[in-house]
């Protein structure tokens, strides 16, 4: 009985050893995570906005100025990506170089420029996430 209960403990603890173990190896690099958070962010700081007809210029061209210097860093988080993945990558910058050059100053025009970009996105999430 000892020697069962002794041999369920070793393997409830090499189990949980386990799962930490691939937590940790899991989290070696946050960047990838960290790049996807901070997009996700100022997009929903952009959809808040738009929610509360709050759409000022200078606000709405802050947050995609953001999230055009994030987009910038997608290549290297994402060192071992394949080529249609940077390819989406480079749509998606260009997206949002366009939205900040039409500097929308009212919501509807805040939805009209970030309709290309959250196409992107969904295109990307589609096949990548």
């Amino acid at each position: 009985m000892r020697a069962a209960l002794l041999i369920v403990l070793g393997l409830a603890i090499g189990i949980i050893g386990t799962v930490f173990a691939m937590r940790a190896l899991n989290e070696r690099n946050p960047l990838p995570h960290a790049v996807m958070v901070t997009m996700g962010f100022h997009r929903h700081q952009l959809q808040q906005a738009i929610k509360g007809q709050r759409c000022e210029a200078a606000a709405s061209l802050g947050q995609l100025q953001h999230m055009q210097m994030t987009a910038s860093d997608i290549p290297f988080a994402f060192p071992d990506a394949q080529q249609p993945f940077l390819d989406l990558a480079g749509h998606l910058r260009t997206a949002l170089q366009n939205a900040a050059q039409s500097s929308p100053a009212d919501c509807p025009a805040l939805v009209a420029a970030l309709k290309p970009v959250d196409e992107v996105c969904s295109q990307c999430h589609k096949q990548y996430r």
